[in-house]
């Protein structure tokens, strides 16, 4: 996203661009008219990544914009990032331009924070990183530490990682006056815009007061969603693919002392397959009772940009209660054409995690007639 296309003046008139884009996409589908969830017109982001871009002996941060790749544009503020990320891209600017050992061949730089105070920078060098490095990073954090709380620092090189303190924040989301907590790691997906995920993360909880039974979540990540939802179903079959996602989601459980979810590494079309009694998998031998035994009558979704696949759309339309979050307005569309056979949308968000971009996260509580 060119930085040009930030103007916080004119952020509301922005929204209400995209948000008539995607009613207008959705109008075939008789979706209600959508709750919207705005964003802080600055700060917000907690994710951010940069090339950098040596000349002699300086170095800058740069982007690129889209189809060009070799024109590098200088990044010397970044407004939409949080404000730990913005205090210490400066200080770490300025230590990298006066060491040549953490200089020396750095390829990117990547920044994650947390509302809870804590900063992880990762340097990525095309380079094997030796003990003069290691050295020298102790005296970067010296440096950055009166920043933050918490400040770690990753260095990674090809089939090389050194970890200072921890490879990941600590985050904590208050979540209808409950507060939970979270372990994000570097490198592993998590929600960039932490305010518009509450709000997200609190409109998922309200569909689901109502509801019975038990649920089954595909694509749970480090249990954004589960662990809130925990609260509202008997059971949770929670399904992520990604190993690392998953770890982060065994130890959220543990930390937030809920036992009433049940993680399980399959893809979506295994779970498909599963349902289905297609195939047998030994990874469900760790429920504490067999599959059909369930009474799995509602399904969430929050999968990646291209939506559903066809197995698991098929699947989806079974279910009487569907709770489905998309990052891809279009995908969604083209989904709603096989669920809107079936279900009726009850309720519509939007939330803007993105602003100043054409993306925008969508929210559907889908209704089996």
């Amino acid at each position: 996203m060119p930085l040009s296309r930030v103007l916080p003046d004119h952020y509301e008139g922005l929204l209400a661009q995209k948000v008539h884009a995607v009613v207008t996409l959705m109008s075939p589908f008789s979706t209600p008219a959508p709750a919207v969830y705005p964003s802080e017109p600055t700060g917000f982001r907690l994710r951010a990544e940069f090339r950098m871009w040596h000349d002699d002996e300086d170095i800058n941060y740069v982007m690129f914009r889209p189809g060009d790749t070799r024109t590098p544009v200088v990044i010397t503020e970044f407004p939409i990032a949080h404000v730990l990320i913005q205090q210490s891209m400066p200080v770490l600017r300025k230590i990298l331009k006066a060491s040549s050992t953490l200089r020396h061949k750095l390829f990117q730089v990547e920044f994650l924070a947390s509302l809870s105070g804590d900063l992880l920078i990762t340097l990525i060098y095309h380079r094997k990183l030796d003990q003069a490095w290691e050295i020298a990073v102790q005296l970067l954090l010296t440096e950055l530490q009166p920043l933050t709380r918490s400040i770690s620092i990753t260095g990674r090189s090809r089939k090389q990682k050194l970890i200072t303190a921890k490879d990941f924040v600590q985050e904590c989301l208050t979540i209808h006056g409950e507060r939970y907590h979270y372990r994000q790691y570097e490198q592993c997906f998590s929600q960039p815009n932490a305010i518009v995920n509450i709000a997200m993360i609190e409109w998922a909880c309200e569909r689901a007061v109502t509801l019975e039974g038990d649920l089954l979540e595909l694509y749970c990540g480090n249990g954004n969603f589960t662990l809130p939802l925990s609260r509202h179903f008997d059971h949770i079959i929670a399904t992520e693919q990604s190993k690392i996602s998953l770890n982060a989601a065994r130890i959220n459980l543990v930390e937030n002392d809920i036992q009433n979810v049940h993680l399980v590494r399959l893809s979506a079309e295994e779970v498909t397959q599963a349902m289905r009694a297609q195939r047998i998998f030994r990874r469900l031998k760790e429920l504490p009772k067999v599959l059909d035994q369930f009474k799995l009558d509602t399904l969430f979704v929050d999968p990646p940009r291209a939506g559903l696949d066809e197995h698991t759309l098929k699947m989806a339309g079974q279910f009487p209660t569907v709770i489905y979050v998309s990052c891809n307005p279009h995908t969604l569309a083209k989904n709603m054409q096989a669920l809107h056979k079936t279900h009726d949308i009850l309720h519509f968000a939007l939330f803007d995690q993105f602003p100043y971009t054409d993306h925008i996260e969508c929210g559907m509580l889908l209704r089996r007639r």
